[in-house]
């Protein structure tokens, strides 16, 4: 139960934003409580043991770390290692009836020349270097100004400096500069997975939510390299914690809050357990669950959309997340990728540019895509650490599946049998690129049962209360305030406000909310320290 009647500042769930924010505040001296509705805190940033009686702990959710800065690692002292991947992506490809496919990494002369051998020329090898090149300076000016004071839409082109850059993330469906940067299909569709992990829409969205993904998928510590932590996600937030334990925060596991009044200046939130119920007092609340879910706790109406940018159309996920345990890596049925190589980086599934659309199109009709894209990584052949060593010498492997194109919509009325439909097809087309079936390869758990596991976005909704099943809570927002925006309060200021004084987001629903960043955590605690 809580120490204390009230609190300088109470945080609604322990995820790893809200710990951010515990971690900040209690370090500058406040008096700060977390109140988490698990029986743990780490929110999506997980590790566990999925399958009985298997020594394998499993990223189970989020998986891939980016966007969390240096900035916060060091400021909080975190122990914390991050791993960079060999490769960045491998993606297979039929061509005049002969198997093949693009590896990108392993150094310019790999890269350049597996492009010459999916293409026939230099050209796309040239045109990807000029996109790199484009994104890379983005990626330099727009990272480090997602923890300062939110700029003006103005000041963040006037730092950008690139109009065609600007045009063409900011401005423009992001389909139009892949469309005229880049010839061939699949090289197309490599590029444009960035825009829509995570998020239901297409190259051409007049909305640019596709857009918003995408950049923030490009500019992850100036880099846009997405980072292996080792021990799995559940490293993360254990390291979070421990910073804000060792700062003096009090975090409470077990305790769903129920209801938050304000009347701007103090708050009340009231909280249960499974043998009673409670109200804490507080100064300010910082919400670490999606802007849906804080209209419910203030009894107020569900808004539509999320975030500060708030679209006409219901909040709804859009991904099918699948963990599998191999007892070896599957061959493949190009026979010039290294398995150990393709699958060491992303490893893309019917991610072709036309592949991408037609999936999108049935996806909208209503129906399961035919041929699910997805996306596959081998957290394992980077940081075997999430394998016990009995495994890890019998040589072992884990697969992280994310799938695309998946909304809500397509499991409303059974959300079971279509997992299971799903699952099926979804195995079927990566078996399309194996030279194995992939289910060959799976180990099996102390039951039996093969070791595979899957989510669909209702079952991330109903287990970590992701507003319908949405990994951002939402769709995301470009990282700035319109110019004619007010942004006087410190909560403005920094992007976390609500339509009370006193209660901040601190999760992905705020503006340069979304993935694992600690990003908006940071930012509400500046906000309550005055900054």
């Amino acid at each position: 139960m809580p120490a204390l009647a009230s609190y300088d500042a109470v945080i609604v769930g322990g995820g790893h934003n809200g710990l951010v924010a515990a971690a900040y505040l209690a370090r500058a001296g406040r008096r700060v409580l977390v109140l988490e509705r698990l029986d743990h805190p780490g929110g999506a940033a997980v590790s566990a043991p999925p399958f009985p009686g298997v020594a394998a702990r499993l990223s189970r959710y989020a998986y891939l770390v980016s966007l969390l800065p240096e900035r916060i690692v060091a400021d909080l002292g975190l122990r914390l290692t991050l791993r960079k991947r060999a490769f960045s992506s491998y993606t297979p490809v039929v061509r005049d009836g002969r198997p093949t496919g693009l590896l990108v990494g392993g150094g310019e002369s790999r890269t350049r020349a597996a492009f010459a051998r999916l293409t026939g020329s230099d050209r796309e090898y040239e045109a990807w270097l000029r996109f790199s090149d484009m994104t890379r300076r983005l990626a330099v000016r727009v990272f480090p100004t997602l923890t300062e004071p939110l700029p003006r839409r103005a000041g963040l082109r006037a730092r950008i400096a690139d109009d065609a850059a600007w045009r063409a993330v900011f401005e423009r469906p992001i389909g139009e500069v892949v469309e005229a940067t880049f010839q061939d299909d699949l090289v197309r569709g490599v590029v444009l997975t960035d825009a829509l992990i995570g998020t239901f829409s297409h190259a051409h969205d007049p909305s640019l939510r596709q857009n918003r993904c995408f950049l923030y998928h490009v500019i992850g510590q100036g880099t846009g390299d997405w980072d292996v932590p080792v021990g799995g996600m559940g490293a993360v937030t254990d390291a979070l914690a421990d910073a804000a334990h060792a700062a003096g925060a009090e975090i409470v596991t077990g305790h769903e809050v129920t209801a938050i009044a304000t009347d701007g200046l103090t708050a009340e939130v009231g909280y249960r357990t499974d043998v009673a119920t409670g109200v804490v007092g507080a100064d300010a609340v910082l919400v670490n669950a999606s802007p849906r879910e804080l209209a419910q706790l203030l009894g107020e109406p569900a808004p539509v959309g999320a975030g500060s940018r708030p679209g006409p159309e219901p909040v709804e996920g859009a991904q099918f997340k699948v963990n599998m345990l191999l007892r070896r890596l599957p061959a493949l049925r190009d026979p010039a990728a290294d398995p150990r190589e393709a699958l060491a980086g992303t490893f893309h599934v019917a991610e072709g540019y036309e592949q991408l659309e037609t999936a999108y199109r049935q996806a909208a009709a209503g129906e399961l895509p035919a041929a699910p894209p997805s996306e596959i990584y081998c957290h394992s052949l980077t940081d075997p650490s999430i394998l016990s060593p009995e495994l890890a010498a019998l040589g072992y492997q884990t697969l992280t599946l994310f799938g695309l194109h998946t909304p809500a919509r397509l499991f409303a009325e059974d959300n079971a049998g279509a997992r299971d439909r799903l699952l099926t097809a979804t195995l079927g087309t990566l078996n399309g690129l194996l030279a194995e079936p992939i289910e060959d390869c799976l180990a099996v758990d102390a039951t039996g049962r093969p070791c595979v596991e899957a989510k669909t976005p209702l079952d991330l909704e109903a287990e970590l209360g992701l507003p319908g099943g949405h990994i951002f809570h939402g769709d995301l927002a470009f990282p700035f305030a319109e110019d004619d925006e007010e942004t006087t309060t410190p909560a403005a200021r920094w992007g976390v406000a609500t339509g009370h004084a006193n209660v901040l987001l601190c999760g992905s629903g705020a503006v340069r909310g979304g993935g694992v960043s600690g990003v908006p955590g940071h930012n509400a605690a500046m906000a309550v320290l005055g900054g």
